[in-house]
């Protein structure tokens, strides 16, 4: 099979870079690396060299195919060297000044048909492209680290760029193992916009108080089924890379409260409390191994009170079945008798609203998230009110616990844990769509491979349902009274009509 690009060169010696240029050789195109201090370019080539001589060990790349990529992977001693390229990949630092200077010489030493792409995460294509000659040759092609594991590639057109040349990027894309997705250029792109509910509605939840950072990343793994929590991730991408990129879409949307920073990450960041790399961050580590905090016990609780469960609580009959599995002794009354547990089940409410709203006594009245099925999740998630006695938070705990499961205990939240965090991450992605940004199906692909999420974030929508993830929205929105929880009309069209969310519009 013919390449779409045969001569290509790759900008930067890092391992961003080093991995783009591995893939490209190993598609069949010939690879100069190119990199201002030249003994990086040596370091990167042996690098990839060992790399495939691990999977030749393994048994994965034959002798012959090991020494056809080494010898399609060549350094570059300057610019002049990339005459007779048809691509060029940039992947150097995140500082437009730099990128638009370097295009600008390319320039001056390509085929007027050389094809320019950036790999930039978070700066505009369109503002990078604004300098050339020839901008309709110019695109994003943005990577994610490590390269040739992380299989997706978005292929971002600026406002002058030719189709055919993404049409060719996202070939070449394919032909290197990789799935390409289209995207508009905007901040963010697809994977680094879809990705801001989590971390930041995560951050929102830890200043209030709510929960600390282990409980919190407990929840979200437990629940819903994340690789890691959002504090383990921000440990492992460092802090001086995440809060940066935060702050940069937040502005790039004037201030669009949906992407607000949060002071902690910038406080931690001044203290050098950045992530694994240092050692410490949101976690302590020794030996590479994060220190976790110990959950804490069940409580031992000799003689359970009877219970009462809220007629209007969410999945009431699920929540009934539990109880009875657990042995729990149920009342059956128009309301809770003087002794009973109270057990309120909200969507986006916040426990102490739901006891003045349904006149219940919040001395005794303990939420539990139902947003998922019980038998779907790990973890059980109780919030007290400011007024729960101690006694009934106690008997909630163990009475969850009976049959093993995990408890997690929470001070009151708007929406709890997981509520609050999916919502947030549905309803961006339901506005990346309505901003046409990409299609369902490219935000989804790149959301499962990108940030390695359970499942898309339009699909988490329609299993859940989008008049739940709705009701936790509006419910936020009078909590809190921040618009950063306002429903974007994707979402709140498809789910007043019961549209999936994957749904788009005849054309």
């Amino acid at each position: 099979m013919t390449v779409s690009f045969q001569k290509v060169a790759v900008i930067g010696a890092g391992a961003m870079g080093r991995g783009i240029a591995q893939i490209a050789a190993q598609a069949g195109s010939q690879v100069w690396l190119y990199d201002t201090q030249s003994e990086a370019i040596a370091k990167a080539r042996e690098a990839v060299f060992q790399q495939w001589d691990k999977l030749q060990d393994k048994g994965r790349l034959s002798a012959e195919a090991v020494a056809g990529h080494k010898s399609r992977l060549l350094g570059a001693t300057a610019l002049k060297d990339l005459a007779d390229c048809e691509l060029v990949v940039e992947a150097i630092v995140e500082k437009i000044d730099v990128k638009k200077s370097l295009f600008t010489e390319l320039e001056k030493v390509l085929a007027k048909t050389a094809v320019l792409v950036t790999n930039t995460s978070s700066l505009s294509v369109t503002a990078i492209a604004a300098a050339l000659q020839r901008p309709a040759l110019f695109a994003g092609y943005h990577f994610f680290n490590p390269v040739p594991l992380m299989k997706v590639v978005e292929v971002i057109a600026g406002l002058k760029t030719d189709p055919s040349v993404c049409e060719r990027l996202t070939e070449f894309a394919r032909q290197m193992g990789h799935t390409p997705v289209q995207a508009q250029d905007t901040p963010g792109f697809i994977v680094n916009h879809a990705g801001r509910g989590y971390g930041t509605e995560a951050l929102r939840i830890v200043s209030e108080g709510v929960a600390d950072f282990a409980t919190i990343d407990r929840i979200l793994r437990d629940q819903v089924g994340f690789k890691l929590g959002p504090f383990e991730l921000f440990d492992l991408t460092a802090l001086d890379v995440s809060h940066h990129v935060i702050e940069a879409i937040y502005h790039q949307y004037y201030e669009e409260p949906r992407y607000r920073p949060n002071v902690i990450t910038a406080q931690r960041l001044a203290g050098g409390v950045v992530g694994k790399k240092v050692g410490e961050g949101f976690y302590k580590y020794v030996d590479g191994t994060a220190q976790v905090p110990a959950e804490p016990p069940v409580p031992v609780v000799d003689n359970l009170p009877p219970v009462w469960v809220s007629p209007r609580a969410a999945r009431r009959m699920d929540l009934l079945q539990v109880l009875k599995n657990l042995g729990a002794k149920i009342e059956t009354g128009a309301s809770p008798s003087p002794e009973a547990l109270t057990i309120v089940a909200p969507l986006g409410f916040d426990i102490t609203t739901v006891a003045v709203v349904e006149r219940l006594d919040p001395a005794r009245t303990v939420g539990i998230d139902m947003l998922f099925e019980d038998g779907a999740t790990k973890r059980r998630v109780l919030a007290t009110n400011p007024a729960t006695r101690a006694d009934m938070r106690d008997a909630a705990h163990a009475l969850f616990a009976r049959d093993g499961k995990a408890v997690s205990v929470i001070r009151d939240s708007g929406g709890f844990v997981t509520q609050r965090v999916v919502a947030t991450i549905v309803n961006i992605a339901s506005d990346i769509c309505q901003q046409r940004i990409c299609s369902p199906q490219d935000l989804e692909t790149a959301v499962t491979l990108g940030l390695a999420y359970p499942m898309g974030p339009l699909a988490m929508g329609n299993r859940l349902g989008p008049d739940s993830i709705l009701e936790v929205l509006f419910n936020l929105q009078t909590v809190y009274g921040d618009p950063r929880y306002r429903p974007s009309p994707w979402l709140r069209r498809r789910g007043a009509i019961g549209l999936s969310l994957m749904h788009t519009e005849e054309k």
